[in-house]
């Protein structure tokens, strides 16, 4: 409590001498909006105190560079419209996918960067975009920087370029930054680290991670590698659109879908429907074995909130947004394996004064159940969302689940095709979008225990375990036989050289006899 009081008497200081001492002078060079946002944003405030050990002094100098710095960017202004296309058809920055800690990945394709003066300007603008795309999404969860560098060379070295990446994450955004992972660092490049390490500091050497294609993988799993980094991610980069790989699957669309499949959907449904005590022949008819979602009625959803919830994990933050206030604020809380906690609650509470529509999307559809999914909420209540595991599945640190959320008129209906007809008209800036990450709680039992769990209760490798088992196999196998052809190719050089040397020296020994004789 004590540290609470602390920190909280930190960002009142610092925002008291940001308004005497800095704002006066300054407030041209500021955009009025930052400075809007530092006088509300208390955890904009505390990043840049964490960043700055807590020190005031150094951290109004830093809000002050870093104010400057996105007046000069038009930072707030950044849109994909205001950027030339040929930035993002490029290829060289981009963010997609995560780390093993389930931080996002910001890939910097280096053999895709030319070093050109007259674009330089340009491309710090194009990073900038991405940093703060991503900072107004996910609220100051920190990322992991990929400096990809296999296939550069000389040409590719922007020492420039590289120094404004780390100065994002040393000023202009502090407490982003968890690592950075370089991949295949060619070797005439060792000098050009060394100054890279001195702009780092002290403090940002431990982030630094070199790696290689046998290496990667401590920090990456091979889910999200490509094929040459010993991955097995066929994700190739390409726009339009604007790439956002966490929901690009909708869980489920807009009302009833008819598919070959309806016949086993059906099954699928009646067999949730045992496990939970209950059977609804609207959720069957409605359902789609490809989704994860099911939707339901609102006169079922009171009925069956106390059944769906009672292992779930009760909210306990709340996101305070325009149409929505959405608990939990950040997390769903899901238990690992032998736990067995599979379902979570989120709560939604429409906090204007007419009907708001919303759905639920996910970057895993086939591992849960979202009830419901697609449908809407009445001014001033509450509506409750129960999220399940499905079919064994176990929560990554890497799902996410996307809520969108949207004003209908009074006079909409709230009935299915309404809702479909509504998502399809609906403006892009009128939505609400919200995200929410899984974490996952580990199990406390003994490692013994578990095991006899698991020998009894569930098979210790499904069919989709042993597919990726087998293809990390066949990776492994593929690099010790490219190590093996690198060995014997090294083997006949030298036998190569050691004949030649023999060669010469035969020569030599044949020049001092015929010289002697």
């Amino acid at each position: 409590m004590a540290g609470q009081q602390d920190k909280a008497a930190l960002i009142s200081e610092t925002r008291r001498r940001f308004e005497t001492e800095y704002l006066p002078d300054k407030s041209d060079k500021y955009d009025s909006r930052d400075v809007e946002r530092v006088q509300q944003d208390d955890n904009w405030i505390e990043n840049y105190l964490i960043w700055r050990h807590d020190v005031v002094d150094d951290t109004l100098k830093m809000i002050d560079e870093s104010f400057q710095w996105r007046k000069e960017y038009m930072v707030n202004d950044l849109s994909e419209s205001a950027l030339p296309k040929w930035l993002f058809e490029n290829g060289a920055l981009y963010l997609h996918g995560y780390d093993k800690e389930g931080y996002k990945l910001f890939w910097f394709r280096v053999k895709f960067h030319t070093k050109d003066p007259k674009l330089q300007f340009e491309k710090k603008k194009f990073v900038a975009f991405w940093l703060e795309h991503y900072a107004r999404r996910e609220h100051g969860k920190p990322l992991t920087v990929v400096f990809d560098m296999a296939e550069t060379g000389v040409s590719h070295i922007d020492l420039d370029f590289i120094r404004f990446i780390i100065n994002c994450f040393k000023v202009y955004y502090p407490n982003y930054l968890s690592k950075i992972v370089i991949f295949e660092m060619p070797w005439i490049m060792n000098a050009a680290f060394k100054i890279v390490k001195g702009w780092l500091g002290p403090d940002a050497i431990s982030m630094l991670k070199f790696t290689n294609k046998n290496e990667v993988q401590e920090y990456i799993s091979v889910e999200y590698l490509p094929a040459y980094m010993g991955g097995i991610d066929t994700f190739k980069y390409s726009y339009p659109p604007l790439v956002d790989d966490d929901f690009q699957t909708p869980l489920c669309e807009n009302g009833p879908i008819t598919t070959e499949d309806e016949t086993e959907s059906k099954e699928e449904v009646e067999a949730d429907s045992k496990e939970a005590g209950e059977s609804s022949e609207e959720q069957i008819l409605n359902a789609k074995k490809v989704c994860s979602v099911e939707q339901i009625s609102k006169p079922e959803e009171n009925d069956k909130t106390d059944s769906k919830t009672k292992n779930a994990k009760k909210a306990l933050t709340v996101f305070k947004g325009p149409l929505l206030h959405i608990s939990p604020a950040e997390e769903l809380f899901f238990g690992s394996k032998e736990i067995g906690e599979k379902k979570c609650l989120i709560v939604l509470t429409n906090v204007t004064k007419n009907v708001v529509a919303f759905k639920v999307r996910t970057t895993a559809p086939d591992k849960y159940r979202v009830k419901p999914s697609n449908s809407s909420c009445e001014p001033g209540t509450s509506i409750d969302i129960v999220v399940s595991l499905h079919g064994g599945f176990a929560a990554s640190l890497q799902d996410r689940f996307l809520i969108m959320a949207a004003e209908m008129d009074q006079a909409s209906g709230a009935g299915i095709p309404e809702l479909a007809q509504f998502w399809k008209e609906v403006p892009r800036n009128k939505v609400m979008e919200h995200r929410l990450r899984c974490h996952v709680v580990e199990s406390s039992k003994p490692s013994t225990l578990t095991l006899k769990e698991n020998s009894f209760n569930i098979p210790t490798k499904t069919n989709e375990d042993l597919h990726l088992q087998l293809i990390q196999l066949l990776q492994v196998n593929r690099r010790l036989q490219e190590q093996i052809d690198r060995c014997v190719w090294f083997q006949q050089l030298i036998v190569v050289l050691a004949l030649f040397l023999v060669a010469i020296a035969a020569f030599c020994f044949y020049l001092s006899y015929t010289q002697r004789c």
